[in-house]
């Protein structure tokens, strides 16, 4: 349970960051230089649809038959795959994660092992906790890897090094592996490949996240760009896969709509180069692949979304990262100042209830509620009603403070009173409104009232002769 001081602590946080980085023109240019690329070649990706909207529907309902027989469908793809000697293992918390993974290195003897990039990895800390257990763990995807070698998390969901220049990038190369200075982004690539290219014959262990689990055949679907998924699951003779129990769908028939929408909201392709399907360890007539594997169904607060039939609905996203392209909250503040995992409109809208409503309802209010968010989504998740469900839980449960309860109050009694409206003048109105509402003029314009309201102008207007 969250403490006052916690959730203060994590609410000043949030706002000191997010104003620093508002204010900093050169963030604010290289994310803006990103998202133009981004939003230059997402309209070739969605041309390749008849009808996308139609697309997008059925995309929705898929994803709604999926979260509404979950139970079900975990079972099956569990069935499924142990059938070819996969071992999946049934985890609620981040932390009973982190012990299952451990205990595989341990028994694997793992000095090293290989990570493609993966949200739910971040999300349960595994680095940190591979660190303190005396393992190297190496990111294998490019810009996970940048973001590694700084010493910070990913700043967006898809492209994590997206407030990185080739310059910022060119300078941490020198500073941790010596390079010379000033490569240009073809070598700092062809140095980052001749590092990890070595990592995948030393290492013991790798792990994967899961784009989609595939319910009727027991599978895994993991897409990407570089093949490094693709190297970090075949090269080691372990193979752990997390994923969380959301990822779910339905057919491996699926795969012909999301792998387009996810490559087209995602990074504005027709398809991602690298799409992988896995059904298990490497099986007898089968001369390479990994010779175990483990599939580990996260939960982690995800049953607190499935739990609420309104919020159930942030349980399709398919993680593109479309909504944060297209938040102008996220392109002001960036990744980072949410401190959490899940950044933009869906972090706000999951990470309450992934976490600790109380702690991060802040989250739920940094947003314009402009609905740029549910525009965009592939899947038509109604971003900006679940971020005012959001607000609407964390009134119910008196997070409120006692200063807004009672202005709230106040002004509902007011607003219900027909005397009350007219009985002063606007100045009078002004003057008791932002004297109530303090949070809401700090950052914005003082409200200003008409001098006369709309029933006083329309009583004046129906007695004219």
């Amino acid at each position: 349970m969250a403490t006052k001081e916690t959730m203060n602590k994590t609410e000043s946080t949030f706002i000191a960051k997010s104003t620093i980085k508002s204010g900093n023109l050169d963030h604010r240019r290289k994310i803006n230089f990103n998202m133009a690329k981004y939003n230059a070649v997402v309209p070739a990706g969605k041309a390749q649809f008849n009808d996308l909207m139609a697309a997008r529907e059925h995309a929705k309902n898929i994803k709604w038959n999926a979260i509404e027989h979950l139970d079900v469908m975990l079972e099956q793809f569990e069935k499924n795959i142990s059938a070819r000697g996969a071992k999946v293992i049934w985890v609620e918390t981040a932390e009973e994660a982190l012990t299952e993974i451990g205990k595989i290195c341990k028994a694997k003897n793992c000095k090293t092992l290989v990570k493609s990039k993966s949200m739910v990895t971040e999300e349960i800390h595994l680095n940190k906790y591979l660190e303190n257990q005396g393992i190297e763990s190496i990111e294998t995807d490019l810009g996970e890897y940048i973001q590694q070698l700084d010493n910070e998390p990913p700043y967006h969901i898809v492209t994590p090094a997206m407030h990185k220049s080739k310059e910022d990038v060119a300078k941490l190369f020198a500073e941790k592996l010596g390079t010379p200075e000033g490569l240009s982004p073809q070598q700092l690539t062809l140095v980052a490949r001749e590092k990890l290219r070595k990592k995948y014959v030393e290492a013991e262990v790798g792990v994967t996240g899961a784009n989609f689990l595939i319910a009727d055949t027991g599978s895994i679907s993991v897409t990407e760009n570089e093949g490094n998924a693709r190297l970090s699951s075949a090269f080691p003779k372990t193979h752990i896969v997390v994923a969380g129990i959301e990822k779910m769908l339905p057919s491996l028939t699926d795969l012909s709509l999301f792998l387009p929408l996810l490559a087209t909201f995602g990074t504005g392709q027709q398809i991602t180069v690298y799409n992988t399907i896995i059904s298990g360890p490497k099986q007898k007539n089968e001369i390479d692949g990994p010779e175990e594997m483990y599939v580990i169904l996260l939960d982690n607060g995800r049953t607190n979304l499935l739990a609420n039939p309104k919020t159930r609905e942030a349980l399709y996203c398919i993680r593109c990262g479309a909504c944060l392209n297209a938040c102008p909250v996220y392109k002001n503040i960036g990744g980072h100042s949410y401190d959490t995992t899940y950044s933009g409109p869906i972090g706000s809208v999951i990470t309450p209830h992934l976490k600790n409503l109380k702690e991060y309802k802040h989250l739920s209010y940094a947003s314009s509620l402009c609905g740029n968010c549910t525009e965009v989504c592939p899947v038509r998740i109604n971003l900006h009603e679940l971020l005012l469900e959001n607000r609407y839980e964390s009134v119910v449960e008196g997070d409120a403070s006692v200063s807004e309860r009672v202005a709230w109050k106040l002004w509902k009694q007011a607003s219900l009173s027909r005397r009350m409206m007219n009985m002063s003048n606007g100045k009078m109105k002004n003057k008791i409104v932002n004297s109530l509402f303090k949070g809401w003029t700090k950052h914005r314009a003082d409200l200003d009232f008409s001098q006369k309201t709309f029933n006083e102008m329309w009583k004046e207007r129906s007695c004219k002769p």
